[in-house]
């Protein structure tokens, strides 16, 4: 059975808004990180968050009305904060050797990379 637009205008769909200075002035951007394209803007950040809002609904609607499915909310309760990447045999001693001289695992310097 399908879901109407609103419940899924009612899931906890993820929401990401920044401010934008650039030639054409200040700005705020919004789009759903779940739905591919769906973007808006607005001067402040209310009016963003109120545009992202009412493109959302016509996103869902557009999806539902040509038979497309629509993604669920991403949650951090889905994820086990684990994953496998290969690298490298010369990437791997590298990093191995970068973690060793600061004193740290090898995770805990791959994960120092990765957040900067």
């Amino acid at each position: 059975m399908k879901k109407k637009v609103s419940e899924y205008m009612d899931l906890p769909y993820n929401f990401i808004i920044q401010q934008i200075k650039d030639e054409s002035g200040c700005y705020y951007y919004a789009r759903v990180l779940e739905f591919d394209g769906c973007q808006s803007t607005g001067e402040t950040y209310e009016e963003a968050f109120q545009n992202i809002k009412e493109a959302m609904q016509g996103w869902i609607e557009a999806k539902l009305e040509g038979g497309f499915k629509v993604p669920k909310p991403i949650n951090a309760n889905g994820f086990s904060g684990k994953f496998v990447v290969r690298i490298p045999k010369s990437l791997h001693c590298k990093l191995t050797m970068e973690a060793n001289k600061e004193g740290v695992s090898l995770n805990q310097y791959t994960l120092y990379k990765l957040s900067i």
